[in-house]
């Protein structure tokens, strides 16, 4: 068996399940996820535990089976506690404006960049440079990050930019043979 796929997924409190013939739907006190059920993958509930089994053992569906548990289990906790991603902007008057539905970025360009939050995603500044991504779907919330991390990638010389809380940058040397005149 997938050794992912056949770990049981135990249902956090205050979350309904509802097993579908090709999904399975997810109702917390944060809202509602579904997660798809690929063919030959069933879905059981026993003792307030999600269980996924799968039909044979070709590589397909022991690949399936894996994917199918991991974004159930991620749709679970996404409905129960939400998912959420810091990011860190650095440089000299680099900074963040937070409107009703929109960030201001500014990054060092000519103009500000503006960043429109989509409805499933909460955006929280707890500094001027320090942006926390919220949501209950951890793609999205991870896909919104990158978005907002690629207006500013970190510098490899400088290391000024957006990125995220905790990552490790390596710092580049400059050129050896160059003069400073």
């Amino acid at each position: 068996m997938s050794r992912v796929g056949k770990q049981p997924i135990a249902i956090p409190e205050g979350v309904k399940v509802n097993i579908l013939s090709d999904k399975i739907e997810f109702e917390g006190p944060k809202g509602k996820l579904s997660s798809p059920l690929f063919a030959g993958i069933k879905a059981e509930i026993q003792d307030n535990q999600l269980i996924l089994t799968r039909k044979n053992d070709t590589g397909e569906q022991r690949s399936f089976h894996g994917l199918s548990r991991s974004l159930a289990f991620n749709a679970a906790v996404g409905v129960s506690s939400g998912f959420s991603r810091q990011l860190e902007i650095v440089g000299v008057g680099y900074r963040a404006k937070l409107d009703k539905d929109r960030m201001e970025l500014i990054l060092g360009y000519s103009k500000p960049v503006i960043y429109k939050i989509p409805k499933d995603i909460q955006i929280v500044l707890e500094k001027p440079t320090l942006i926390r991504i919220e949501g209950i779907d951890k793609q999205r919330v991870g896909q919104e990050a990158y978005k907002i991390r690629s207006f500013r990638k970190p510098d490899p010389y400088k290391l000024k930019g957006i990125r995220y809380v905790g990552e490790r940058l390596i710092k580049k040397e400059r050129r050896a043979g160059v003069s400073d005149v």
